[in-house]
């Protein structure tokens, strides 16, 4: 027998695709024109207008509340700003690419909600029409698990563990190139940090690695591979499950910091770079860690306990104390000095924490977070293609010593 939450999550779905189909509207790609939040009452309503119909998926979430909408490929033209503050029960909403031809809205609810109604309405003489999701407060026991429980539709689950060193190896061809993975962070409905300008993470990041991937190439010497080529969302379990398919020889993850405190925007800037272990370096790092973490709830996706955490994250960590914890290390304190010398760094610019996309268990790994975008020079610079060669032929440069010593080293 079907769950409860899933035959209402289902019927959202369809009546909403019924309206669509009354109405006359199309299932091709469509623009979403405004997005907006209006309070009535103790009711909240979201409102998306859209140049077409599209059938949709509603569903909540728990842990934290949220409420997300499923479109299929929609072209956002809203402004940057749009959804960064909230209103009644929302706190924010953000939306963006979730994955190839499907587009996410999540909204943040500052407690339970539930769907109170879900409708669409044609714009009188146009060939537009409105979404109105409307939102009433419940109770955390009334809520329950949401009605996205018991469903795996919202949560990426990996098709198979990260590979060990001795799987990799056995996955590359005899006498191939070292493979290098780049992971810009974020993307999709996914922005990352957000600076004074309505400058995005995402956006810089895959700037940086279009650029770093470009002039790693040109060596001739290294197969390199991108997690993602353009602005779409993928889960951390689905980066570290790319990094192990490809039996990467180094993985690096490219992202920007911000931070909220008014009087440090001014001073704190710079390039820091992170690798992995069991504790914080320092306070700083263990905050930064949590941020990049909590990238998958961010975009809508189930937090799911299967159990055995800790079991597995020793294991982890065990592993990643012999070799490849000091392949990381070494790798770090190249990149630091090469990249020291062509941009600012922060004042710690070597730290450590818990990175969950930073475990790989078959290659050194690096986190870069390149600056600060809460800084008005760093993202100043960070936007310009003069700063972020700088960052690519520095980071291929410290690749190229990185991997001269490596072959040097062995018998």
């Amino acid at each position: 027998m079907r769950h409860p939450a899933e035959l209402l999550r289902n019927a959202l779905a369809a009546a909403l695709a019924v309206l669509w189909t009354l109405a006359g509207v199309s299932a091709y790609a469509a623009e979403a024109l405004d997005a907006h939040l209006t309070v009535t009452g103790r009711s909240t309503i979201f409102e998306l207008t859209m140049s077409e119909g599209l059938t949709a998926e509603v569903f909540t979430l728990a842990n934290p509340y949220r409420v997300v909408l499923d479109l299929p490929d929609l072209s956002f033209r809203l402004d940057p700003s749009v959804g960064q503050k909230g209103a009644g029960l929302v706190s924010a909403f953000r939306y963006g690419q979730f994955a190839q031809s499907k587009s996410r809205i999540v909204i943040d609810t500052k407690g339970p909600v539930k769907i109170n109604s879900a409708t669409m309405t044609r714009l009188k003489g146009t060939s537009a029409v409105k979404l109105a999701v409307a939102l009433m407060p419940i109770d955390a026991q009334t809520f329950g698990a949401g009605t996205g429980a018991m469903t795996h539709s919202a949560a990426y689950e990996p098709d198979a563990e990260p590979a060990t060193p001795d799987e990799s190896e056995a996955k590359r061809k005899p006498h191939s190139k070292p493979v290098i993975v780049i992971d810009p962070g974020h993307g999709g409905i996914d922005p990352g940090a957000i600076g004074a300008n309505n400058v995005t993470e995402k956006t810089i990041v895959l700037a940086v690695a279009v650029q770093l991937k470009e002039a790693i190439t040109k060596s001739g010497l290294y197969d390199v591979k991108m997690t993602r080529a353009d602005d779409v969302f993928i889960s951390l379990d689905h980066r570290l499950k790319f990094s192990s398919d490809n039996a990467a020889d180094l993985f690096i993850s490219l992202h920007a910091d911000s931070i909220e405190e008014k009087t440090a925007k001014d001073t704190i800037r710079g390039a820091t770079i992170y690798t992995l272990s069991s504790q914080a370096s320092d306070e700083q790092a263990r905050i930064m860690a949590e941020k990049e973490n909590a990238s998958d709830l961010i975009a809508g996706i189930e937090n799911i306990d299967r159990g055995g955490g800790d079991q597995v994250k020793n294991i982890l960590i065990d592993l990643l104390k012999r070799e490849t914890s000091n392949f990381s290390a070494d790798f770090s304190h190249v990149l630091a000095k090469r990249l020291g010398k062509a941009i600012a760094m922060s004042r710690i610019p070597r730290r450590s924490a818990a990175f969950k996309v930073l475990k790989q268990t078959h290659a050194p790994s690096v986190l870069v977070e390149l600056g600060y975008l809460s800084n008005q020079t760093d993202e100043q610079q960070m936007l310009t293609a003069e700063w972020q060669s700088k960052v690519a032929v520095a980071i291929t440069d410290a690749v190229q010593i990185y991997f001269n010593k490596r072959t040097a080293s062995k018998p």
